[in-house]
């Protein structure tokens, strides 16, 4: 493990080197394929990967939001040929968390970029299992007639009872959010991107299908629009503070949208289980591996 590290860091030492540019560019695409296909920013791939390429935790926290923008937009513009974002949800949540995400983005400068790149692995593995639970309670009920115990949601959540595509022609019973449900979920989401660099889908979604009965695919798409819109206080944020090497930033940018296209054309050709078993199974993998390599890092420190 010892000699791969020291072998990246001597790849990054030199920022024009072809291998560290592959190497980066080919993060991005990773972190592009991600949030296409399951909402969230795509952070809990470029984070962890330009750490190990070399980044200290709060340039990688900072640079890697920079990429979030066009890849949330790429992503959102592909869902929204086949009408599966929902407006309502992604600029309330958006506009709500957009606020706090400016707060967070402060914060984290006063925060141990150790202790943040914690969090984040801790907010992958939380968002993994809880959206893997609910691949497996789809997968039953479908098997069952399913449906038929969707219509009960949490008591934050207003609105009247419809039916929503959930997957094909399966239709599931679902809430339609209510304004404040949204804004609650949107700050609490924006403030998390803000402070570690992350897209905020990685919260966002899991509450929109587990809490307020959103089906899977029209979260991914409709978090997306979130993630667009509190992505430019985080940048404009992290900018300021000097938390962004863009060297990094940039070419990330260059690997996400095609990423993020190709993601999306995935998700919307794939089955509602398959998508919500395949976020979480991803994400618990890769937020393990990274939440053991922090420690290690944390206790030579």
């Amino acid at each position: 493990m010892g000699q791969i590290e020291s072998g990246l860091a001597a790849w990054t030492a030199d920022g024009g080197s072809w291998l560290f540019v592959v190497l980066v560019v080919l993060v991005g695409f990773g972190s592009g394929v991600l949030s296409g296909m399951l909402g969230v920013g795509g952070a809990v791939v470029t984070t962890p990967g330009i750490r190990v390429l070399g980044a200290s935790p709060l340039i990688a926290v900072g640079s890697t939001v920079p990429a979030i923008l066009p890849g949330a937009v790429s992503g959102a513009w592909r869902y929204q040929r086949t009408r599966l974002v929902d407006w309502r949800i992604g600029l309330v949540c958006g506009a709500t968390g957009s606020v706090l995400a400016y707060a967070g983005a402060r914060l984290a400068g006063h925060v141990d970029g150790h202790v943040l790149m914690l969090i984040t692995a801790a907010l992958g593995i939380w968002s993994g299992v809880s959206v893997f639970r609910a691949g497996a309670r789809v997968g039953a009920g479908v098997g069952a007639g399913a449906g038929a115990g969707a219509g009960a949601v949490s008591g934050a959540v207003s609105g009247a009872v419809g039916a929503d595509a959930a997957d094909g022609a399966a239709h599931l019973a679902v809430a339609e959010p209510g304004v404040v449900a949204l804004a609650l979920v949107g700050a609490v989401a924006g403030f998390v991107a803000g402070l570690l660099g992350v897209g905020g889908g990685a919260f966002m979604v899991p509450l929109f299908t587990g809490v307020l009965r959103v089906p899977m695919k029209r979260a991914v798409a409709s978090s997306l629009v979130a993630v667009a819109i509190f992505s430019v206080p985080a940048l404009l944020t992290h900018w300021y503070y000097q938390h962004i090497d863009w060297r990094y930033a940039l070419l990330l940018a260059v690997g996400v949208v095609p990423g993020a296209r190709l993601g999306a054309r995935i998700t919307v050709a794939a089955s509602e289980r398959l998508v919500r078993r395949g976020f979480g199974l991803f994400l618990v993998g890769l937020a393990g591996t990274y939440a053991v390599g922090e420690l290690l890092a944390l206790l030579r420190s």
